[in-house]
């Protein structure tokens, strides 16, 4: 068997084809689509409708046993299974920066006030980095973008858009205050904006959540919102603002919207010191940290340990492999039946993370 290159920290991510919702018109099988277009130029349907799947588009990233990324896999390393079935490959490519529309979903309750300048900041990086000005982008609107901000409701600030101008004006705007209504962002971002030509295969649908995952004012449940991403095919990430030593339910919650879609949680904050000589040799009265907090040392830590996550996502983003198939789904399939999918690697020590599964058809 060849060498495998390993470099880089990632994880895995899988999106499949699957079933809009009432502002997506229905999508042909990806080799007959047009190029992803401007997201301006999008339009919405405004009745549910029920698609067939006619192919699944798995994104795959795989790491060795200290979290490396393995860069050189071939077709033939991987296998799919759909229920249990093996699944004939029919592409594949391990091309960087595939076409992704990222919605950047900002935590605005009172649990962001502390350390708020640091996600403010966090929150721009993710965006310059996924929405580069289209002067600096290879191919022109290849890359779109929009903006969610919850406290005791969901809004969307800025609508899907090619240009990080308007994103970024309004991420400075913002200030901290409330409650949480994750899950009723996640819904909106499943159900209420532009789409953009092409989506979910080209581009695909990612959602960055900066936030510790905790809700207390949403009107949908963790299960709609779990469901409803797996059946507009979104994966989804999370920066947790939770702090070390500290926990709450919402960790729990994040952590399996991550999991259930593809996505993985970075914490930037659970040890930022780790790579700082005598941490926890001195104790203190106002904790064990390694810097004396309101000092330059600390806020530099806590800084460097943020955009640290911030480039493990952006990386795991716009690095994968991509596979797709197509399933034997049968019409007289139950529109609620969950269709399981596992990918294998030929590789020992190697862990794939992967979305779950997938419906193969809408509910009306």
């Amino acid at each position: 068997m060849p060498t495998r290159v390993i470099f880089g920290s990632l994880a895995c991510c899988l999106l499949i084809l699957s079933e809009g919702y009432a502002q997506q018109p229905p999508q042909p099988p990806p080799k007959q689509q047009p190029p992803a277009a401007n997201a301006d130029a999008s339009t919405a349907g405004q009745a549910p409708i029920r698609v067939q799947v006619n192919e699944v588009v798995v994104p795959v990233t795989v790491t060795d046993e200290k979290g490396r990324f393995v860069s050189n896999l071939e077709q033939k390393d991987f296998t799919i299974y759909d229920q249990g079935r093996q699944q004939s490959i029919e592409y594949f490519t391990r091309e960087r920066n595939q076409p992704v529309v990222v919605g950047f979903l900002l935590d605005l309750s009172n649990d962001s006030r502390t350390q708020w300048k640091n996600w403010e900041a966090a929150a721009e990086e993710m965006v310059l980095q996924m929405l580069p000005d289209q002067e600096q982008q290879i191919e022109k609107k290849k890359f779109a973008g929009y903006l969610i901000g919850y406290s005791d409701e969901a809004h969307l600030l800025v609508d899907t858009t090619s240009d990080p101008q308007p994103i970024l004006d309004r991420l400075r705007k913002l200030k901290p205050g409330g409650g949480a209504a994750l899950y009723d962002a996640i819904y909106e971002a499943c159900s209420d904006r532009k789409l953009v030509q092409g989506e979910p295969i080209e581009p695909r649908r990612v959602i960055i959540v900066i936030g510790d995952g905790n809700d207390n004012h949403s009107s949908k449940t963790l299960d709609q919102v779990v469901e409803m991403a797996q059946r507009n095919l979104v994966t989804i990430y999370g920066l947790s603002t939770l702090y070390s030593g500290f926990t709450n339910d919402g960790q729990d919650a994040l952590e399996r919207l991550a999991t259930e879609t593809g996505g993985r949680v970075e914490y930037p904050l659970a040890d930022p010191y780790k790579d700082i000589s005598g941490y926890l040799s001195q104790p203190r009265d106002e904790g064990n940290y390694a810097i004396q907090p309101g000092t330059g040392g600390y806020a530099s830590a806590v800084s460097s340990a943020i955009f640290g996550s911030v480039a493990a996502i952006i990386g795991e983003i716009t690095t994968q492999y991509i596979l797709r198939y197509i399933p034997d789904v049968s019409p007289q399939d139950s529109a609620r039946q969950f269709r399981n999918i596992v990918v294998k690697v030929n590789l020992p020590t190697v862990k794939v993370r992967a979305r779950r599964g997938y419906y193969a058809y809408g509910v009306n």
